[in-house]
């Protein structure tokens, strides 16, 4: 008589392999996690009433409110603000940021933000959304904190080449903090006529609308990367709900900072399509195809996998993925993340604190010496060390983006090779990749 296999038969077998390759399991935690999903809809949102926050309740189980305050902190500079009457928002943690239970060392703090905006025609809103992102930008542009680095904002009308660089008609556009503050930036057309693309006008078909900068927490005494993604609305004196870039994005990955903005997410989460999960899942793939392909990032393409295998039911498979991102290995790719954070802390302009800059990187050498296995350790710590000598070298700028370049080549090298071995060592996740790539 055939058997079904239980959550538990096939928790076991993954274990066994896990042990093949290195990977150590948490079985009793990891039977409370699959005992957990069980009982869990997929669109089931929970709140966290003692720490004030929400979210899909698939999330909330990997979020850990230990860096709640951190993260508050942070979200004060990147945050859009209200505006009563005209501007309503909802703020949140996604990527590894809101994954903070299992993700042990997360390379950036990832937010999303809801933006709905209440004007009389959706022109306004246009214009309304360009105001308020201009002036957030503006007034975080630089401080002993923080360091705006770039916007994604707007739509190229054409087609044409920037700085010798070809574009396609309807690419993101990016926007540096001179050309923010100038409202407009030059490109060639197609012809090679010189055309100014102002600010106030790309936002009547703004796209995907991405800000980021460079923060610095000074209780914590730490950098990082901050983006800010939107997802920006408008809503209609009628009461209907318009997505500015075309689709109102899901669900499945934010856990929101703040209760009281709980009536705008229900509001608007009445208008995620019916089929936006079967959307997510396939947008997932596609970019687990692509992080696995000609040019991989098997680090990307692993925490783009848990994500797919949790939604999906493939609950063994994500077990494992939990684990791996908790391994010694994986600090090295915030390591990657910091080489970057502290080249763009550190260059002309900036007016951050330069103490807290060599602070993160004595810091990160400790980790290593506290979590890598002695053999990786020494050309690790010898890149830091080096990092840290040119940055104390005022005329570097040249040699140090040489160095960034090839410690971040080298370091990602490192991710690769680990990740690959150990989504491709388990059977059923190489035949996962291996499907993906046929297809």
């Amino acid at each position: 008589m055939n058997t079904i296999p239980t959550p538990k038969d096939d928790l076991e077998q993954i274990i066994v392999s896990a042990r093949r390759l290195g990977v150590e399991i948490d079985q009793e935690e990891a039977l409370q996690w699959l005992a957990a999903m069980a009982v869990t809809q997929s669109d089931e949102v929970t709140l966290d009433t003692r720490h004030g926050v929400y979210g899909q309740k698939i999330s909330m189980l990997d979020f850990s409110p230990e860096e709640l305050n951190y993260f508050r902190e942070i979200g004060k500079i990147v945050e859009i603000p209200d505006r009563p009457g005209q501007v309503e928002t909802a703020l949140a943690l996604s990527g590894s940021a809101a994954q903070s239970k299992i993700q042990s060392f997360p390379g950036d703090c990832d937010f999303f933000e809801r933006v709905n905006l209440k004007t009389a025609t959706r022109a306004e809103a246009s214009q309304l959304m360009s105001e308020v992102i201009r002036e957030k930008i503006l007034s975080t542009a630089r401080g002993k904190t923080f360091r705006f680095m770039e916007a994604k904002f707007g739509s190229y009308p054409f087609s044409g080449k920037r700085d010798g660089i070809e574009f396609k008609k309807g690419g993101s556009v990016s926007w540096n903090l001179d050309e923010v503050e100038k409202g407009k930036l030059w490109v060639e057309d197609e012809t090679g006529k010189a055309q100014a693309l102002p600010w106030s006008e790309v936002a009547n078909d703004p796209g995907w609308t991405k800000l980021d900068w460079v923060v610095a927490h000074p209780p914590k005494r730490n950098l990082a990367n901050a983006s800010n993604n939107l997802d920006v609305t408008w809503e209609s004196p009628d009461g209907e709900i318009v997505p500015l870039d075309g689709q109102l994005d899901p669900y499945f990955q934010e856990v929101y900072l703040d209760a009281e903005s709980i009536p705008l997410f229900s509001k608007l989460a009445k208008h995620v399509a019916a089929d936006a999960l079967d959307g997510y899942l396939a947008q997932l793939e596609k970019e687990v195809k692509k992080y696995t392909g000609d040019h991989p990032n098997y680090g990307k393409a692993a925490k783009r996998m848990y994500n797919v295998f949790r939604l999906s039911g493939r609950y063994a498979e994500a077990v494992y993925l939990r684990e791996l991102f908790d391994e010694p290995a994986t600090l090295l790719y915030q390591i990657a993340s910091t080489f970057r954070t502290v080249d763009e802390a550190s260059q002309d302009g900036s007016e951050m604190d330069q103490s807290i800059i060599f602070e993160q990187l004595d810091q990160l050498i400790q980790k290593v010496l506290q979590t890598l296995p002695a053999e990786e350790q020494t050309d690790m710590v010898q890149r830091l060390l080096r990092f840290h000598a040119l940055l104390a070298i005022t005329d570097s700028n040249t040699h140090r983006l040489e160095e960034v370049g090839s410690a971040q080549a080298e370091v990602m090298e490192a991710v690769n090779t680990y990740f690959y071995d150990r989504l491709t060592g388990l059977p059923s996740i190489k035949t996962y990749i291996e499907d993906l790539r046929t297809d």
